[in-house]
């Protein structure tokens, strides 16, 4: 059995896609149609930046999308195979289960762009800079990141956004709040906390507000049906019902990313490859929560012949 997964925020960088588009008639015309459904230029900050542009959440998460849905349409067009004849499910880290929704029909490609830069526009209002922030905890399971977690609150916001691998958890909430959890890692047997380099605290219940804004969006423009099923970062379980997918995408905004779950449980069901498309983000994630899972990221050309090799 074969997984196909797309990555999430962090993945992005100037100059991604490039190759692709000057390779591929059918990346372009992603690219393409990306931008007229935003009307802006977005193909143009990818390729060229500046840095500080693309990093804005409401950039990053459609050109995230743009760039590993560019690599499926390549994969389709021009190499002759269909996701729904070579996978038998599909996921994503966080933005990246919208780029999976895409994938498998259930969101057209302008409407999925449309939805992603309402969700990082929506996400970096909900909390002013500067009130939130997130964290890395390197060499933390998830009993140790919560309980760090509940230590550091005093009061305030400071919960587990992502539970990634074994060796890495991600906090979200306060600033103050997430400041006190760093300075608390070695008296909870963690190795290190990292401060990331986001605009707004994710995955946590401070971003209630663009919940709220995606429920309103997703009541409009809502799931069709999937070609193949899909494990929710919210319940680390399979779901295919389109009404369930969108009550999920809600939660989704304020819950935690259980990918680690996400990915025992698809091996569980007996899912024994992943394809990683469009970034080389998930691949290492899913080597340290198995190591006998076969992993294959996807991102240039070479990668797309390499792997129409054997798939």
């Amino acid at each position: 059995m074969r997984a196909f997964v797309f990555p999430g925020q962090g993945s992005q960088k100037v100059g991604m896609g490039a190759d692709l588009a000057a390779a591929s008639p059918a990346a372009r015309e992603v690219f393409q149609e990306v931008d007229d459904a935003l009307g802006q230029k977005l193909f143009a900050v990818m390729t060229s930046g500046p840095d500080e542009t693309l990093l804005l959440t409401e950039n990053a998460q459609p050109a995230i999308m743009a760039n590993a849905i560019a690599v499926l349409r390549v994969l389709e067009q021009e190499g002759g195979i269909s996701l729904a004849d070579k996978g038998d499910c599909v996921a994503g880290h966080s933005l990246g289960e919208y780029t999976a929704l895409c994938a498998v029909g259930a969101f057209s490609l302008a409407d999925t762009a449309r939805l992603l830069k309402l969700r990082g526009q929506a996400m970096q209002a909900a909390v002013p800079v500067g009130e939130g922030a997130m964290a890395a905890l390197l060499g933390a399971d998830i009993d140790k990141a919560q309980a760090l977690a509940a230590a550091a609150a005093e009061g305030q916001v400071c919960t587990v956004a992502n539970d990634n691998d074994p060796t890495q958890v991600v906090i979200s909430g306060h600033r103050e709040a997430i400041e006190r959890a760093i300075a608390l890692v070695k008296d909870h047997g963690i190795k290190r906390g990292i401060l990331l380099p986001v605009s707004a605290p994710f995955h946590c219940p401070l971003m209630q507000p663009a919940a709220d804004a995606m429920a309103a969006a997703l009541e409009v423009t809502g799931p069709k049906a999937l070609q193949l099923p899909l494990y929710a970062n919210v319940t680390a379980a399979e779901v295919s019902d389109p009404a369930e997918i969108q009550r999920l995408l809600v939660q989704q905004v304020t819950g935690r990313v259980r990918w680690r779950e996400s990915v025992l449980a698809m091996r569980a069901a007996g899912v024994e490859q992943f394809v990683e498309l469009g970034g080389k983000v998930l691949g290492p994630m899913i080597g340290r929560i198995d190591p006998e899972a076969q992993v294959t990221s996807v991102v240039t050309m070479d990668d797309i012949e390499a792997l129409l090799k054997v798939i």
